[in-house]
């Protein structure tokens, strides 16, 4: 092919491409008042199911939201009087740890037992209970460390001492553990 038929070709090709441009831009001048109104609608209308979507997202969101928060507050409702009740607890060990011969002061400390033991009860039945410490290694997120004492026959960091007791709600710390630890 000569260079002349080369160039006759990439003319040819160059007016059809030009002709096809002309031929759009009229198409596209011509168009119907109609048609470009339903373009705008379907745009419009996109634009609608989107934000609907985001919105019922958001919805959806937001109940799952609420419904956990409302489970966390029925979870932990007797947290309050939880941390009320257990002073009253803490009195009444220590009364039952009166030792007498008086059968009146016997008859009394039954009668804290049995107080004693519905309390427990009470506390049970809501998800409150004592955390293990005596003994046991000495755990910072559950207990409170107050004295160290070096002590034979005990490795360093096990308590040795529990001086008040402390009490889990389900899985949360109602109150930790005051403690002695052996260094």
């Amino acid at each position: 092919m000569s260079e002349k038929n080369k160039k006759e070709k990439k003319l040819k090709k160059e007016e059809e491409k030009e002709i096809k441009e002309e031929e759009q831009q009229a198409s596209s001048e011509e168009k119907n008042p109609l048609e470009e109104e339903i373009e705008k609608l379907n745009e419009e209308l996109a634009k609608a199911k989107n934000d609907m979507a985001r919105a019922y997202a958001d919805t959806e969101n937001m109940k799952k939201r609420l419904q956990n928060e409302a489970d966390q507050v029925k979870k932990y409702r007797f947290q309050q009087a939880g941390l009320e009740i257990l002073p009253i607890l803490d009195g009444m060990e220590r009364a039952l740890m009166v030792q007498s011969e008086n059968e009146e002061v016997l008859n009394y400390v039954k009668g804290f037992e049995m107080i004693h033991q519905q309390l427990l009860n009470v506390l049970t039945n809501e998800g409150v209970k004592e955390i293990e410490a005596l003994g046991k290694p000495f755990d910072h997120n559950t207990m409170q460390a107050l004295m160290q004492e070096a002590k034979e026959d005990t490795e360093p960091g096990i308590v040795i001492e529990v001086m008040q007791k402390g009490y889990m709600l389900k899985d949360r710390i109602l109150r930790p553990a005051l403690v002695k630890v052996s260094e």
